[in-house]
């Protein structure tokens, strides 16, 4: 069997092994001197290993679609990006993440304690829509159709959102306002992904109705820029650990409405079969 054909008949795992190498590879090389001469990683150098990073899923995203889906993919790859004329009411849930994190964050401050203000820093902004625009090349459009082939949209989205959390791991010390977390890194890890894969299920039901990534990009920008934008900036690891778990608490009530009303697939029956017939072209 040539390679082409045992990526069409196996398109997803291999693209998850590309995805992760060009980026861990990336990552440690970055960090590669001060690592080999046994010196701690200082937090500029972890905060550059993120940009290296999204070369993985975008650059991994576009190679496996040109070999697995050929010049006719590429187009339809690039077209979804393109795709804008969606209902408003899609375009309305990029405000989910923002105005759920106001209120977390508001509901601390009042409750517990004036660290929890709002940081306010708006070239967060650049930094949401960067890392948005590149991953979701990968992770929508490539990865997520492909997954949906044998998979319901809620299975494929929960898979997704754990590997993209796991994607995170290089830099997941460096991450929020308390880095490093010290003993509190794990559990900071699991309030990150747990986060993450909820987010990843409210837009694999966004993309399952509008076949947009250009839509999930702007969801995901809103998600990691709210982050950076309104992120507290005084907080210890515990109190940062504690306000991503009650996020991630937050956010798992609205999918659990989301599956209650859609069901598994996140979609009509009419659009779902729309979907699969997208997702095996």
């Amino acid at each position: 069997m040539s390679s082409k054909a045992f990526l069409q008949r196996h398109p997803v795992a291999p693209y998850f092994v590309m995805a992760f190498l060009i980026s861990w590879l990336g990552a440690f090389t970055v960090v590669a001197p001060k690592l080999l001469q046994g010196k701690a990683i200082p937090r500029l150098d972890g905060l550059l290993m993120f940009p290296v990073m999204l070369i993985g899923p975008s650059l991994a995203g576009i190679v496996f679609t040109s070999i697995v889906d050929g010049r006719g993919g590429l187009r339809n790859l690039f077209s979804r990006m393109g795709r804008w004329h969606v209902p408003v009411r899609w375009y309305a849930t990029v405000l989910i993440c923002p105005v759920l994190l106001l209120a977390v964050l508001f509901s601390l401050r009042a409750l517990l304690s004036s660290v929890f203000t709002l940081n306010l820093n708006p070239l967060g902004i650049v930094y949401g829509l960067v890392p948005a625009f590149l991953e979701e090349v990968g992770w929508t459009g490539y990865a997520f159709p492909k997954m949906l082939v044998n998979r319901s949209a809620l299975a494929a989205s929960l898979l997704l959102g754990v590997l993209w959390g796991l994607w995170h791991l290089p830099v997941i010390d460096f991450l929020g306002a308390a880095s490093p977390y010290g003993v509190y890194w794990l559990p900071f890890a699991l309030a990150f992904i747990a986060l993450l894969s909820a987010m990843r299920v409210l837009i694999a039901w966004n993309y399952s109705h509008t076949n947009s990534v250009l839509v999930v990009q702007l969801m995901h920008a809103s998600l990691t820029g709210s982050l950076v934008v309104l992120g507290p900036l005084s907080v210890s690891p515990a109190q940062e650990t504690l306000w991503y778990g009650i996020y991630a608490t937050i956010l798992w009530i609205v999918v659990a409405l989301v599956i209650a009303w859609y069901g598994k697939h996140l979609v009509r029956q009419s659009i779902q079969l729309k979907t699969m017939e997208t997702a095996t072209e």
